[in-house]
């Protein structure tokens, strides 16, 4: 499993958001400016292709922090 530091320039990428945003393990993810669909998708290749893991939207949906979805690679 990547640490969270990789994790999260991982996320940064995937979602692509316009503007830089700090992120953190107790980043709450609804409190991202650009959290909506296209990035939730962004998330689900980014599992795929960096991790091959396989995660859906109701694992996005329960995830509630940065740290919810790192678990998730475990």
């Amino acid at each position: 499993m990547d640490n969270l530091e990789t994790f999260i320039e991982n996320f940064n990428a995937a979602v692509d958001f316009q503007e830089p945003v700090t992120i953190t393990a107790d980043t709450k993810l609804e409190s991202l400016p650009e959290w909506d669909s296209l990035a939730a998708l962004g998330v689900i290749v980014m599992f795929d292709l960096e991790y091959g893991k396989t995660i859906t939207g109701e694992h996005l949906a329960k995830a509630v922090t940065i740290q919810d979805l790192h678990q998730l690679l475990g």
